[in-house]
């Protein structure tokens, strides 16, 4: 008996492979979405960080890039929390919420941040 007593049962190893893999999994889908803009837009970023002046016509173009990294930080605790147990100190009391929020903004700020790149295009094309 004492030897079972240290052995983990097949559905605990499941579990933590499992929670490991989630784990890995969130990071990457992370660090994909962090990626992304600059390897999509990086033109269109050195374009409107070229101009620097401080009107709100400049300012607007750095909006989409914005509300993607603030969907970036309100993904972060939901990453830091996956594979936890609710009951954790680092499971945040309202994950669905910055999840929903990271997402929104993301998707949000994604779409504007295409519509700056192909105004960007435009504009350097046309003298």
């Amino acid at each position: 008996m004492a030897g079972q007593a240290h052995t983990r049962s097949t559905g605990a190893r499941k579990q933590e492979l499992s929670r490991r893999h989630a784990r890995v999994v969130g990071l990457g889908g992370f660090l994909v979405a962090a990626a992304l803009p600059p390897l999509l837009w990086h033109r269109a970023i050195a374009a409107v960080a070229q101009n620097f002046r401080l009107e709100l016509e400049y300012l607007s173009g750095w909006t989409g890039y914005a509300l993607i990294a603030a969907g970036l930080a309100f993904c972060v605790p939901v990453v830091l929390s996956i594979g936890r147990v609710p009951g954790s100190r680092l499971y945040p009391r309202s994950r669905n919420a910055y999840a929903a929020w990271g997402v929104s903004l993301y998707l949000l700020g994604f779409a504007i941040a295409v519509q700056v790149a192909a105004v960007s295009r435009v504009t350097q094309v046309v003298p």
